[in-house]
């Protein structure tokens, strides 16, 4: 047995012809201008683009929990290279700048309360390093 398509059985019957229905006719006024379906094809493109937006901004615990971890272990990088720097003699300004950049977001909440004061504890370590050295 071949099979010629997805249904197999439909083609092997003859096709049928389409009834008209009698009565009226379709006419088209030569007034009328054909309307456009670009608008509701933009409308859609709109709403999806705003759907991927707002999905963009649900934060998913463990990911917020991840980007405090990174926060916290670059900070502890840059104060461990700091101190390297104080005890070789050489500290220089753009090691106080990514100190005060790693900084940024220490305090924010990750939703674990252990994080979030190891984080804190981080955070005032880097402050104190900045006021020694005199950065704002």
């Amino acid at each position: 047995m071949r099979v010629y398509g997805p249904n197999g059985t439909a083609l092997a019957t003859s096709p049928t012809t389409a009834r008209r229905a009698s009565g009226g006719a379709f006419t088209v006024a030569e007034d009328a201008s054909p309307r456009s379906s670009n608008a509701a094809g933009s409308l859609r493109a709109i709403s999806t683009i705003d759907a991927l937006i707002a999905l963009q901004g649900v934060e998913d615990p463990t990911q917020r929990r991840k980007r405090a971890v990174a926060k916290g272990r670059t900070a502890l990088d840059v104060l461990d290279a700091l101190k390297l720097g104080l005890l070789d003699g050489g500290v220089d300004q753009s090691m106080l700048s990514r100190l005060k950049v790693a900084s940024e977001g220490l305090t924010d909440a990750s939703g674990d309360a252990g994080l979030d004061v190891v984080l804190g504890e981080i955070d005032l370590r880097v402050a104190v390093e900045l006021a020694k050295a005199g950065v704002r």
